[in-house]
C-alpha cells in the first residue's frame, strides 16, 4: 500500500510517497503537488503488482550485475573494459545515450596496429601513425555489453529494457575469404612434410579435412576420437555447441599411427614439450611460419586453411546449410561469403528443377 506524507518547507508544502508491498524492496519520492504523489503512487504499486517494476535497477550498480553474469561470460576481456566506464553507476543511468558517447569514442581510439603498411625505413615506420578502432571491432564491445545488460533483464529483472537494444552499430564488413588454390594447397603440405615436423603436417591436414578452428584441433584429446565411426567429436566450440567432424582420408591414417606410440599419461594429440609445461599444446607458430614462407604463400593465415575447407565444399556443389553444420555456424550470415563459390551448382540445380518441370531444354 502507499502512504503520502506532508512536509511544509521554506519553498511551500511537499508530499513523500512511499509504497510498501511484500516481496519489493519500498519505494519513495518526493513531490511538489499532491496530485504528482499520488499518480505516482498508483502507477508504482501497479507496475509492482503486474510485475512491470524495475526500481532494482537504481540499487544496483554495474559492478554488481557483470559479478552475477561474469561466471556466464564468454568476453570476459571486453567486459573489463565496461566495468572501467561504467563499474560504480546505477543500472538506470546506464542509458542509449550514454553508450552511443562510449561506442564513439570507441571509434575513434587507436589500436596496436600501424595505419600504413612498412616502408623498409625504421625511422619513417616507427613514427607511422596508429589504425582506428574498426566497426566489426567495436561492435562486439557493444555486443559483449548487450548480452550482459540482457543477462539483468531477463535472468536477473534488474532492469525492465537492455539499452543497448536502441544503439546503431556499424556496417559488418562482407568477411575475408581468402583460400588455398590447388597449387597452393600441394606447395604448403609438400613444405609441411618436407619441414619434418609430424605435428605440423598432422594439424595442417586436419584442419584442411574438418574445417575446425586452429584452437578446436590443436586442443584435441584421444577421448574425442572415434575410429570406428571415423569420427571427431567436439563438446566444447565457439558457440557453446556440440559438433562432430569428419575423420577421413590421410587424416585418417595419421591419427591411427600416432594412436600406436601415444604416450599412457597425457591424452592430448599435441602436447606441449617438456620445458612448457603449463601450455595447452605445442607451439606450431615457428614452424607455421616457415613452411608457408617455402610455400611460397603472401596473406595466408592458419584460420584461411578453414576458409579454404569451405570454398571447397561449396565448390562441390556442398550446399551453405550443409557447410555451415559442418563450420559449427548457428546462422548461414556467416557462410554467406562463400555463396559466389557454388554458382555453377545453383545453375545445375535450376535445370533439374526446369527439367521436372518439363520446361527444360
Amino acid at each position: 500500500m502507499a502512504t503520502i506524507e506532508k512536509r511544509t518547507t521554506s519553498d511551500g508544502p511537499t508530499y513523500r510517497v512511499k509504497v510498501r508491498i511484500n516481496g519489493f524492496q519500498p519505494e519513495t519520492a518526493t513531490f511538489a503537488r499532491l496530485t504528482d504523489a499520488k499518480d505516482w503512487a498508483k502507477l508504482t504499486e501497479s507496475n509492482m503488482k503486474a510485475g512491470r517494476h524495475f526500481g532494482q535497477s537504481k540499487r544496483h550498480t554495474f559492478n554488481e550485475l557483470v559479478d552475477e553474469y561474469l561466471p556466464h561470460a564468454k568476453d570476459a576481456v571486453r567486459l573489463t573494459y565496461w566495468r572501467k566506464v561504467f563499474g560504480p553507476d546505477k543500472l538506470d543511468a546506464i542509458t542509449p545515450t550514454r553508450i552511443a558517447k562510449e561506442r564513439d569514442k570507441l571509434l575513434l581510439g587507436e589500436t596496436q596496429n600501424f595505419a600504413t603498411p612498412p616502408t623498409g625505413d625504421q625511422e619513417k615506420d616507427a613514427n607511422r601513425p596508429k589504425a582506428k578502432r574498426s566497426g566489426p571491432t567495436v561492435n562486439r564491445f557493444l555486443a559483449a555489453l548487450s548480452v550482459c545488460l540482457s543477462y539483468g533483464v531477463k535472468t536477473l529483472q534488474w532492469l525492465e529494457r537492455n539499452p543497448c537494444e536502441r544503439i546503431t552499430k556499424s556496417r559488418e564488413n562482407k568477411g575475408r575469404v581468402r583460400f588455398l588454390s590447388d597449387d597452393e594447397r600441394e606447395r604448403l603440405l609438400a613444405a609441411c612434410r618436407k619441414s619434418g615436423n609430424k605435428d605440423l603436417y598432422l594439424a595442417v591436414v586436419l584442419s584442411l579435412t574438418t574445417g575446425a578452428r586452429q584452437a578446436e584441433i590443436m586442443t584435441l584429446r584421444w577421448g574425442q576420437i572415434d575410429f570406428n565411426r571415423q569420427v571427431i567429436t567436439l563438446h566444447e566450440t565457439k558457440n557453446g555447441e556440440r559438433r562432430a567432424l569428419p575423420l577421413v582420408g590421410e587424416a585418417f591414417t595419421l591419427l591411427q599411427e600416432r594412436s600406436k606410440v601415444r604416450s599412457l599419461t597425457d591424452d592430448r594429440l599435441f602436447p606441449p614439450k617438456p620445458r612448457a609445461r603449463k601450455a595447452e599444446c605445442i607451439d606450431l607458430h615457428a614452424p607455421w611460419v616457415a613452411a608457408r614462407k617455402a610455400a611460397g604463400l603472401t596473406d595466408f593465415h592458419w584460420h584461411d586453411l578453414r576458409h579454404t575447407a569451405a570454398s571447397y565444399l561449396a565448390m562441390s556443389g556442398v550446399s551453405l546449410v550443409e557447410i555451415a553444420k559442418v563450420l559449427g555456424h548457428r546462422t548461414l550470415q556467416m557462410v554467406a561469403r562463400y555463396s559466389h563459390l557454388s554458382d555453377g551448382h545453383i545453375v545445375a540445380t535450376g535445370e533439374k528443377l526446369a527439367a521436372r518441370l518439363g520446361v527444360g531444354k
